[in-house]
């Protein structure tokens, strides 16, 4: 059996054939297996520490979901999809927080849970990558599941509650002091995770200083518009695709921009440079890339932390 990095697809394997074993030995066997890979997976990020913690202000569950989600005569059930409260927070060996620690939100799309998320599109590498001084967070929405709806977190206070729960869990693993406090807050995500993220914008009850879109932007552009003008050092970044379906509502946010004559960049992803990134608070960049490309190949998540102004840079 091959290396595993991570044992979320050997878990799922598990779960659909255990009705098939005769022998609870055999099962028994090959569920020590998945244990050892958890190992693996924490070998694979030697320079990380990483875990899970549950909270109650994740997304689910939430009553607007508790008979599930019927979607193209499919019904995905709460009990699967809906009921996850799970946060995987990914945390540098080497980070230095004192009195603030940032944050870097990640909320996936459709069909993706925050493990699968985290392999599938190599943020945790990404990140780590990045040397950043800051704490990387994905918190459970619609798992496995082909949703956008945000659940709980959609509500007011209750992304503010889930960034508490964070901390709790940094300080709890003595990773954070106990009197250190939320420093900067962005927040990216992929495909529908645009609607949890506008809501967050508008009713989270925290301060975010920044959002990037991977595809994303589908609608609540009125929520990304309001957080743009609102402060003149948000920043925002839309990467889009012809095949994602946002080409559309990226050209009617730009346009709302040049209305309110809010200055931006627009460029093709080749014509991407660290440069541009560093010096224009508002980027909107064309991929020629597939939907799910857009993150990891290449590796544009990684660009795009490098070139942010709010994030420091690890100590060596």
């Amino acid at each position: 059996m091959p290396a595993l990095n991570n044992g979320v697809q050997l878990f799922a394997i598990l779960l659909t054939l255990k009705g098939n074993f005769n022998d609870m030995r055999k099962f028994g066997f090959f569920l020590l297996l998945f244990l050892l890979s958890g190992r693996l997976f924490a070998q694979a990020y030697p320079a990380a520490t990483i875990f899970h913690i549950r909270s109650s202000n994740t997304s689910f569950p939430d009553t607007a979901r508790a008979k599930g989600h019927l979607y193209d005569k499919v019904l995905y059930d709460a009990a699967t999809h809906y009921s996850d409260s799970s946060v995987l927070i990914i945390v540098p060996k080497n980070l230095d927080a004192r009195k603030s620690v940032d944050l870097v939100f990640w909320f996936h799309g459709w069909r993706n849970n925050i493990d699968s998320a985290a392999e599938r599109y190599q943020l945790t590498r990404q990140f780590l990558a990045s040397n950043l001084n800051a704490v990387l967070v994905l918190a459970e929405t619609a798992k496995d599941s082909p949703d956008s709806y945000g659940g709980k977190l959609e509500n007011e206070g209750v992304f503010k509650a889930l960034v508490v729960d964070v901390m709790i869990g940094l300080k709890t693993r003595q990773l954070v002091p106990l009197k250190c406090h939320p420093g900067h807050i962005l927040l990216a995500g992929h495909s529908g995770a645009y609607r949890v993220m506008a809501h967050i914008l508008k009713n989270g009850e925290m301060p975010v200083d920044e959002v990037v879109l991977f595809d994303a932007l589908y609608a609540e552009t009125d929520k990304f518009m309001n957080w743009i003008t609102a402060d003149g050092s948000h920043r925002f970044i839309d990467i889009y695709t012809d095949h994602g379906g946002t080409d559309e509502e990226t050209r009617s946010l730009m346009k709302l921009l040049d209305t309110a004559k809010q200055s931006y960049v627009f460029r093709e992803e080749n014509e991407l440079t660290p440069q541009i990134l560093k010096e224009n608070r508002l980027v909107f960049i064309h991929s020629p890339h597939e939907h799910d490309k857009i993150i990891a190949n290449p590796d544009n998540f990684l660009l795009y932390l490098l070139n942010e102004p709010f994030l420091a840079r690890s100590r060596p």
